[in-house]
């Protein structure tokens, strides 16, 4: 009898029956599902089973976490069930079955957008810095001050000098950052175009290649476009081909062209790659796909790709700043926590970005980084209520944490839409701050960091009325949160059968192991060390998995943090985990989404069963074919026992570490 065989089979009558699964497969930490229909699951049923640690459904998908030891469960549950397993990929084209054409596209937008999310934040942290930089002034009274500042005006009064304006050193600082600001945002198609191709699976170089040639340096400038004369534009900005000429028009910082332009690219080299053999097709294929891609690019698909974005932009403008402002903003204030249940909300990064090209600003960043500051306020009350609940409180305070931070994921599966009363408090607060936000005209200069550090993205005469809002979208949705569970309104029964216990160990290595009450956890890899919140997926952020940290590798080799025994190795090796001597459990998960490499780039060294000792080598892994693929190198690190032991990370933390420096003590509980 399998170790899953019982919790197997009570999974595979609770999604329904064989008949209902159309395909099932596993990644590192969760069971996915296609359902032939999403009703029949009984997620009740589901979070009871002892190995089950939670459920949500994502992009046509019903996950199931699992923990570390979900291969064992997969193959437990494909002998009971009969049913044959997919690939990650399979499994994901059959969801779209489960997928309207809505979705379809959000989900396409969402794959497209992703990737480059990371520059986009960076890009509006630095423009929120100089924005500080070159708006916030104060009478700088007995200071040096740069060329045309001055202290006193006529009467003698202080005049309010900017940081710029004060100081020279600053004043450079302001002048390089806006180097890495621009290479962000006005070269964005050239990311939009690599994305495109990353996701439809063509030559990524070819989509960098167009990119280029919709923001090049010959081509007039997006932002000088609305103040050159269409004379002008005909006599010195276009390609005179005798019979005809076309306008020699940059895209800079223009989404729609970019995601149309890379989209057709992708489309013809599909197209022609099923026509031309393949004997010449490394000649022909990049040629036809390219060319016919750039011509259409600066004929069609640019210019209806501009007007589209700013028609796009011109209605969203017009709720932000039309007669009935007040109630597009209480809309999208309580809808933004739903849109990031249906991943609707990957569309607003396309019209935020487009009113920052058309208008300067957005007015609908403010709002985001206020529903996820709300949703995090009502995590904040759970979590208060039941502070008691050790179990509850692991979940709840890294969620609010990580909602505060501006990812709210964590809080709405973990918490607020599993319990209801959380999530309709934080949609009602963030109602109420989405609307004295377009009241007061907030307005952010770009996209940044969401959460409470949203405000470094705000334009200076707004920062005083967005900080008042963010206490609004603090304090309502958490006196809401408690007033709904004392009132017992949009309750659900909360019974104890229902929540997620924690990973059950290989029972044999806990038998043999003697505990004690400290344990040294050595680095099993050379790199940066910092907080597990700051992973990238929530799962392991939130600390569903357990506690630890996340690390940046600089080399591609992990060893055994602990004398102990291998008890379980990934087949695509990109995961392992160890029950130490002293019996502490531990799983290593070497960069995100790597299942998908299926092996790729993993040489493992040891067999699951192995025993090992603290520095034996374990995995080998090429960070370049990691990090080609798309994906990123970092590692958690994490003790998945938390109810039996404690992790401390030692030192402060983001630090440089070795292989075999201490890492973690982990304090028996």
């Amino acid at each position: 009898m399998g170790k899953f065989e019982k919790d197997a089979k009570v999974l595979l009558e609770a999604v329904g029956g064989k008949e209902n699964v159309s395909a099932v497969t596993h990644c590192a930490t969760r069971m996915r599902f296609v359902l032939a229909d999403e009703k029949k699951a009984d997620v009740r049923a589901i979070e009871a089973i002892p190995a089950v640690k939670g459920t949500f459904t994502n992009a046509g998908q019903f996950q199931v976490i699992i923990g570390n030891d979900v291969p064992i469960f997969y193959n437990d549950f494909t002998a009971v069930s009969g049913i044959e397993g997919v690939s990650k990929e399979a499994a994901k084209a059959a969801a779209k079955s489960n997928q309207n054409p809505v979705q379809r596209v959000m989900t396409m937008l969402a794959e497209i957008f992703t990737p480059i999310i990371p520059a986009i934040i960076v890009g509006g942290l630095i423009l929120g810095f100089r924005n500080v930089l070159e708006s916030v002034g104060m009478p700088w009274l007995g200071q040096q001050i740069a060329d045309g500042a001055k202290v006193f005006d006529v009467d003698g009064n202080p005049v309010w000098n900017t940081i710029t304006m004060v100081s020279p050193f600053w004043n450079g600082v302001n002048h390089f950052l806006w180097l890495p600001g621009e290479a962000i945002f006005h070269f964005l198609p050239v990311g939009i175009t690599w994305s495109v191709t990353r996701k439809m699976g063509t030559s990524q170089i070819l989509g960098i290649v167009l990119g280029i040639c919709l923001v090049s340096p010959q081509l007039l400038n997006a932002y000088a476009v609305p103040g050159t004369s269409a004379a002008e534009i005909a006599e010195n900005w276009t390609w005179n081909f005798g019979f005809f000429t076309i306008n020699r028009i940059g895209y800079q910082a223009q989404v729609i062209p970019a995601l149309l332009a890379g989209l057709s690219l992708s489309y013809l080299e599909i197209f022609w790659r099923k026509r031309i053999p393949e004997v010449v097709s490394m000649i022909f294929v990049p040629f036809l796909s390219l060319i016919p891609a750039l011509i259409l690019a600066h004929t069609v698909l640019g210019p209806i790709g501009w007007t589209l974005g700013q028609w796009i932009s011109a209605v969203v403008l017009a709720g932000l700043t039309g007669p009935v402002k007040w109630l597009f903003g209480a809309v999208f204030g309580a809808l933004y926590a739903p849109f990031v249940i249906t991943g609707l909300h990957h569309m607003t990064n396309a019209v935020d970005t487009q009113l920052i090209a058309d208008t300067g600003g957005t007015g609908l960043w403010p709002m985001i980084a206020l529903s996820n500051i709300a949703q995090g306020s009502a995590v904040l009350a759970y979590y208060w209520m039941n502070r008691k609940n050790e179990r509850e409180a692991q979940i709840s305070l890294p969620a609010t944490i990580s909602a505060y931070l501006g990812v709210t994921e964590p809080a709405l599966f973990g918490v607020n839409v599993k319990y209801v009363y959380p999530f309709v408090a934080g949609m009602i607060g963030s109602g109420i701050a989405g609307f004295l936000c377009v009241s007061f005209n907030v307005t952010a200069n770009a996209i940044g960091i969401g959460g409470i550090p949203g405000i470094l993205s705000i334009q200076a005469k707004y920062m005083l009325p967005f900080a008042a809002i963010m206490l609004v979208a603090i304090g309502v949705p958490f006196v809401l949160t408690i007033f709904f569970r004392k009132a017992g309104f949009f309750t659900k029964a909360e019974d104890e059968t229902v929540k997620a216990p924690q990973v059950e160990a290989l029972q044999e290595a806990k038998e043999a192991a003697t505990k004690v009450e400290l344990v040294e956890v050595m680095s099993p890899l050379a790199g940066e060390v910092m907080p597990l919140s700051q992973a990238t997926d929530p799962v392991f952020a939130q600390g569903v998995m357990g506690q630890g940290v996340v690390i940046v590798p600089n080399e591609g080799e992990l060893v055994a943090p602990v004398d102990g025994v291998v008890s379980v190795l990934f087949p695509t090796k990109h995961a392992v985990g160890i029950v130490s001597t002293d019996g502490v459990e531990m799983l290593m998960h070497i960069g995100m989404d790597t299942v998908n490499l299926e092996g790729r780039g993993f040489t493992a060294h040891v067999s699951q069963g192995d025993t090992v000792k603290a520095g034996q080598v374990l995995i080998r892994f090429d960070m370049d074919v990691i990090r080609n693929s798309g994906y990123v190198t970092e590692t958690p690190v994490i003790i998945t026992n938390q109810d039996q032991y404690q992790a401390d990370a030692l030192g402060e933390l983001p630090r440089t570490i070795q292989r075999g420096e201490k890492l973690m003590i982990a304090s028996r509980l």
